[in-house]
């Protein structure tokens, strides 16, 4: 055995993946980044300001402060600022004199509107999680598994024909043999391309997605709505006068008709219902290009793992509307690009051939290391010229 031989050899060993049994691929990643980020912050905000809420509730002791008349005791005072708290209205009069009342529930609602918002943002994630994770993630084992695999017998299919090439005397009879089963297709293993081309006729996947991001953005509208409709109408509203003459209250002289009372956590109310503007308003524009991402493909991936053989996605122009569930697999696929082992070999292999000054002769992983074990990707132009001296 020459030294070329066994050096071609090892080198083929060398590129060789290892062969992963047993339980594999757990840290698999089902959210895509910035849903991830949408999720954390979107669920996360409301409950980070209801604690807040509650904090300061707890920490001051009662949200509003009345100025009783001077000779209510300590006792009535207390009862005045209980009584106006859970009423919570506003008395004020129009200009006929009559009496209006505005309720100023928000305020008390607060941390349970907060919380009601929690909930509401976390559903569109459930959704997912039950409508698209578990077949997505079958989806993507079986694919990367395919992926490794077909890199790997695409190594083995140069190592053996690098020993048919070593072991057989006529040199003609092997090239006709390649070329024969290059025609005939032999090299090829199209289960995984016939199987993500039947992920284009499938829409499951890709319609929880859209559901997902849609659902985020009716209950963002929603929120938009509430605040606007509700909180901004008591926003600036600190003082309001206050009515205890009520059941056995009701006719007594010596207390007056309306006493006012001041809203000590006005200001949380406010930062609370300007940060959820905020912050919902940022989370807009990414949850719409979250669904934009749908509307084309990601093409640098299939374009890299064409050097496989029998994955021409591209190049045979199989890809049609990207409003598909191949369009979110190949994003979930670029999310999980750290389990694909063979991933980083082909790109390394992609950016040789691309500086090669023989292009024309490489078109797969199979000619290329072919090509780096020391054999000619196609016939020698010598062997085609011996055969045209034996048959002038």
């Amino acid at each position: 055995m020459s030294l070329a031989h066994t050096a071609a050899e090892y080198m083929l060993s060398d590129a060789l993946l290892p062969d992963r049994r047993g339980p594999r691929l757990k840290g698999l990643r089902l959210e895509l980044p910035l849903d991830r980020m949408v999720k954390f912050v979107a669920v996360g905000f409301p409950l980070l300001l209801m604690s807040l809420a509650f904090a300061q509730e707890f920490s001051s002791g009662s949200p509003i402060s009345c100025f009783c008349p001077s000779n209510f005791s300590i006792r009535q005072a207390a009862y005045v600022d209980s009584s106006c708290w859970d009423a919570l209205v506003h008395h004020e009069q129009d200009e006929s004199g009559q009496y209006r009342t505005k309720s100023l529930w928000p305020h008390k609602a607060l941390p349970y509107s907060l919380l009601a918002l929690a909930v509401a943002m976390y559903l569109p994630v459930l959704l997912w999680q039950y409508a698209a994770v578990p077949a997505l993630s079958s989806d993507l084992r079986f694919i990367i598994s395919e992926l490794d695999k077909s890199y790997n017998r695409a190594i083995r299919l140069v190592q053996h024909m690098l020993k048919i090439r070593q072991e057989g005397s006529d040199p003609h009879a092997f090239w006709d043999e390649l070329e024969k089963a290059r025609k005939e297709r032999y090299f090829e293993f199209p289960l995984l391309e016939r199987y993500l081309a039947c992920k284009q006729r499938s829409h499951s996947l890709v319609a929880a997605y859209l559901l997902r991001n849609s659902l985020l953005l009716f209950f963002t509208s929603a929120t938009y709505l509430y605040l606007g409709h509700f909180h901004l109408d008591v926003f600036f509203q600190e003082e309001f006068s206050c009515s205890i003459k009520t059941g056995l209250l009701r006719g007594e002289t010596h207390i007056p008709d309306l006493i006012t009372c001041r809203l000590t956590s006005l200001s949380v109310f406010q930062i609370v219902s300007l940060s959820s503007v905020a912050i919902y308003t940022l989370l807009v524009p990414v949850i719409i290009y979250n669904l934009t991402r749908l509307c084309r493909w990601d093409k640098r991936l299939l374009s890299i793992y064409e050097m496989l053989p029998a994955f021409d996605l591209l190049s045979r122009k199989m890809l049609g509307c990207p409003i598909n569930d191949l369009n979110v697999i190949l994003l979930f696929l670029r999310a999980n690009v750290s389990e694909l082992i063979s991933f980083s070999w082909l790109n390394v292999l992609c950016a040789l051939k691309d500086t090669t000054t023989q292009k024309h002769n490489i078109d797969t992983v199979v000619d290329f290391m072919t090509l780096l074990a020391g054999l000619e990707p196609s016939k020698p132009k010598h062997l085609n010229h011996g055969m045209c001296d034996e048959n002038p």
